[in-house]
């Protein structure tokens, strides 16, 4: 702790929490560590150059500003883009929230009806159905099995009146990647404008707004080895230029889309992080992924009813969506005391509703709630994916010994044919 800090030596402090060592940690789609070349990218602004980025009347405003625009040119090399075409906001949920209200509030009178898919993420799905109850129509895709939407249904659902589609780049849950190439063509021969949510999956997947046809996409900074409290949105300036609302009111910075004095570390952090990812990409993937395919193949050859949910190839290298049939998620977690993963998306995890993606796909409920979301990043290594099996494994099979089900199953009953009676 730094002297004279204010805070109490009673108050609880990070390393106060048990056991937080010596966790493995495997929940990277819900957010990653953040880089220590990032933190050392950040230091200075919260000391020497902590001037506010729009004070251009003195040296510490200027270095500020220089911080945020050397940023600006980070996140736009990682997504190929004009550096004046990225906004700066406060996360990832802001800035779909920036994109799906201020798009569908700025284009009302040329349209109310809006495209998207049934996987989005909250920070979608949540805005779509607030304006659902302003009046707009909100045609949700269907996905198959995988998780994948088919063009052609996105296609097939835009009508005269559709002013914009939000597609999300790929599942925090299940990994599955979509076919946004395909999408964003569609979209441009209609004329209509594309959202897309990349919060997950930019740090090891090459995306093109140029080449996907891309015109507004969300980043969070969190979810690519940067500071919590600091996104970006992409905002097509030209062919088309694309207009939305501000959500906000109070000021003039971000091109008047985004009121608000700038988070200058957060944003340093944020634009660190971009270029590590676009130079660090192709290597982080392909190491990432081998980890991955190891405990997948650890999980089903170790145990019989487990299932991998998402996408079989079209899927992020990290991510691991296992159902272990006949037993609960929350117990299996429960029993794996030194690894921390996720029941499902980290936003939703407080309540006890199936995860709605899941339910897209089809899984039945019983399934859904026995899936387990594994999450591999940058800093996971072969040790802790090998401890985290192991952990699994034992708990798996602890849980079953002790489950009624997984003896009648074992016995050849038919546990669909049974109808069960409640007293």
């Amino acid at each position: 702790m730094l002297e004279n800090s204010p805070m109490s030596d009673t108050e609880p402090k990070p390393a106060d929490v048990p056991g937080i060592d010596a966790l493995v940690y495997m929940d990277n789609y819900s957010t990653t560590r953040t880089d220590p070349r990032v933190l050392e990218a950040m230091l200075p602004y919260f000391s020497n150059h902590y001037g506010n980025a729009h004070s251009r009347s003195h040296a510490y405003g200027w270095a500020a500003e220089k911080g945020v625009d050397t940023a600006r040119e980070q996140v736009a090399a990682l997504i190929n883009c004009k550096p004046s075409d990225v906004i700066f906001t406060s996360g990832g949920t802001e800035s779909c929230n920036l994109a799906v209200k201020g798009v569908a509030q700025m284009y009302a009178e040329k349209g109310r009806h809006i495209i998207t898919t049934a996987i989005e993420h909250r920070a979608v799905m949540d805005p779509l159905r607030a304006l659902e109850r302003e009046g707009f129509d909100i045609t949700y895709l269907p996905v198959n099995t995988h998780g994948s939407v088919d063009p052609a249904t996105l296609k097939d659902a835009i009508r005269e009146d559709t002013i914009f589609a939000s597609i999300i780049f790929a599942s925090n849950e299940i990994g599955t990647v979509q076919d946004v190439d395909a999408m964003g063509t569609i979209c441009k021969d209609a004329g209509i404008i594309l959202h897309v949510d990349a919060c997950v999956g930019v740090d090891t997947e090459t995306i093109d707004v140029d080449a996907m046809g891309i015109d507004l996409l969300s980043l969070s900074s969190h979810k690519m080895y940067g500071p919590m409290g600091a996104g970006a949105l992409f905002v097509r300036r030209r062919r088309p230029r694309v207009r939305i609302k501000p959500q906000l009111e109070g000021g003039s910075q971000e091109r008047g889309m985004r009121h608000g004095s700038l988070n200058v570390p957060g944003i340093v952090g944020l634009g660190k992080a971009a270029e590590l990812c676009r130079l660090e990409r192709d290597q982080d993937r392909a190491r990432i992924r081998a980890l991955r395919d190891r405990m997948e193949k650890a999980f089903t050859s170790g145990l019989e009813e487990v299932y991998v949910n998402g996408h079989p190839s079209d899927r992020l290298p990290g991510s691991l969506n296992v159902s272990f049939n006949y037993v609960e998620g929350e117990s299996l977690m429960m029993g794996m005391n030194s690894v921390a993963v996720s029941s499902g998306s980290a936003c939703t995890s407080a309540t006890l509703e199936p995860s709605h993606v899941m339910k897209a796909l089809g899984v039945s409920e019983d399934l859904v709630h026995t899936s387990i979301r594994f999450s591999l990043g940058r800093f996971s290594t072969e040790e802790e994916v090998d401890r985290a099996v192991s952990e699994c494994l034992t708990s798996a099979r602890k849980l079953r010994e002790m489950s009624p089900l997984w003896e009648m199953f074992k016995e050849g009953i038919d546990l669909d044919s049974i109808e069960w009676k409640h007293d």
